[in-house]
């Protein structure tokens, strides 16, 4: 059922700390406003967690943790059901929400809530899978049994671009495994994180499997949980440098870690390709959620028999965006996250034009409130510019011309980023071709979407570490432990 007016939503959305099953205020009683990007007005105010605060979340989900590791998996599931259902329930509003806090259009929060909600449903079915072996030792002497077991109190940081999707993509494996857990969620989007907690108590979640802390002051509250002996377990969502300090601050108690780090997705277009669907493939690669996505295309490099073609048609693709607030009919493309954000990607269509690239369509940021910017084309752009080695995190789009896959490959592989890549081709031996030489640990051969909770979702080298989704995801909340057993023949050959 739906909540009624926007009004009537945000009243619903818990604004407290949610510490051991109860909502409760941040000690000392500090509190940070929550801001809608489209206009820049304030949504709601939040609880500003402290150190002491997410010491008390810990201690609630280690408190937790050993009956909750003992809970049957089928029961374990069937929360998760219960969740996936009362998420497509309130599907309308978990969107409307995502669009207030975030941005994006409602289409694109719907999309969201969809996706989102399949890692509930995904991962109930992986809950009663869990399985291990028994076997003959080679040489007779033992057996052998292999089981697996939660990994346990779980800290989970995610980001605010996918504000739903994000946690359950981490909480349902942690939940389907049996562990208990500490998220941290984004403060830019703090609310969606919450309505689902609140959702998740409603679906039959024990107290303190699941805790909630929202703050301003991350590396305060985190830093001690991190090298806190309760915890065993780290999954963040983010940016390359803060993966790396977490990194560092994990490996003083040898956490289990899970990094989905930055990316510079490249999207190759071949001069074989299909031009159009090149084309609406890398729409949608690069203008996902405005394009502040880690997956979006950040390249995109294509040949030079096609690149007059293919730049035709997607600058007119592109011309077609609608800049507006997500909740307004007809917006297709919403307001960045934050005014540091826009500045930023504004900044790099700077530069861009100073080193000699060419701005085709938009390139300007709009008169009035919020903070948006529209979609952006550029040309004459080479590989050395500084808008093809960093991510953009924007709706813009460069385009680099290449001469052969050699140079398309090269080009491609030279970051340090390799989360996802994306090559059009309708020569199967040259696809494969490309997927065994990008350095990418996801790649979409004639498809701008390649995420879907059923794959394994995670990058290489500076991209990061571990897999989110598939029959990968819930091994990362898992740890196997051996046992090894006497021959239990033994006695039977000694008499």
């Amino acid at each position: 059922m739906s909540a009624g007016t926007d009004q009537d939503l945000l009243a619903s959305v818990p604004t407290g700390l949610l510490v051991g099953g109860a909502w409760v205020a941040a000690q000392g009683g500090k509190t940070f406003e929550v801001i809608d990007p489209a206009h820049g007005t304030v949504l709601l105010e939040v609880a500003d967690a402290g150190p002491e605060d997410g010491v008390a979340a810990l201690a609630a989900a280690h408190a937790a943790q050993e009956g909750w590791a003992r809970m049957a998996p089928r029961a374990r599931a069937e929360i998760l059901r219960r969740a996936f259902t009362l998420v497509t329930e309130r599907a309308e509003d978990f969107a409307r929400l995502i669009t207030l806090e975030m941005g994006k259009p409602l289409a694109e929060s719907r999309g969201e809530v969809a996706y989102g909600a399949e890692f509930l449903r995904w991962f109930s079915e992986e809950a009663p899978r869990i399985s291990g072996r028994y076997s003959t030792a080679p040489d007779g002497a033992n057996r052998l049994l292999v089981r697996k077991r939660p990994v346990g109190p779980s800290l989970l940081i995610t980001p605010w671009n996918f504000p739903l999707a994000m946690a359950t993509r981490k909480i349902a494996p942690a939940v389907a495994a049996g562990c208990t857990m500490v998220l941290k969620p984004a403060e830019l989007t703090p609310l969606t994180s919450m309505l689902f907690a609140q959702l998740m108590s409603e679906a039959g979640l024990p107290d303190g499997v699941l805790n909630v802390i929202a703050t301003t002051r991350p590396g305060e509250v985190t830093g001690p949980l991190i090298a806190d002996d309760r915890l065993r377990k780290l999954s963040f969502t983010g940016s390359t440098a803060v993966g790396r300090r977490l990194l560092a601050q994990a490996s003083d108690q040898v956490l289990r870690v899970s990094m989905e780090l930055g990316g510079n997705a490249p999207l190759i277009v071949c001069e074989d390709a299909d031009v159009e669907e090149a084309v609406s493939g890398a729409i949608t690669a690069k203008m996902r959620n405005g394009g502040e996505a880690c997956v979006a295309a950040n390249r995109i490099l294509v040949h030079r028999d096609v690149a007059e073609e293919f730049t035709r048609s997607f600058v007119a693709r592109m011309e077609s965006f609608v800049l507006g607030p997500g909740n307004e009919d007809g917006t297709t493309l919403g307001p960045l996250i934050d005014e540091r954000s826009r500045d930023k990607v504004a900044g790099m269509v700077a530069d861009a034009t100073q080193a000699g690239a060419t701005v085709v369509t938009g390139g300007s940021v709009p008169a009035g409130a919020g903070y948006f910017y529209p979609a952006t084309v550029l040309t004459g752009v080479t590989p050395g510019m500084a808008i093809v080695q960093d991510e953009i995190f924007g709706p813009v789009a460069p385009i680099v011309v290449f001469d052969d896959d050699a140079e398309a490959v090269r080009v491609a592989n030279a970051t340090p980023y390799g989360l996802v890549a994306f090559v059009f081709t309708r020569d199967l031996d040259r696809a494969f071709r490309y997927s065994e030489r990008l350095e990418s640990g996801m790649i979409g051969l004639n498809t701008g979407v390649v995420s879907n909770p059923a794959a394994p979702f995670g990058g290489v080298k500076a991209s990061g570490l571990g897999r989110e989704g598939g029959a990968e995801g819930i091994e990362e909340y898992l740890e196997t432990v051996y046992i090894g057993i006497r021959d239990p023949f033994a006695s039977e050959v000694s008499d």
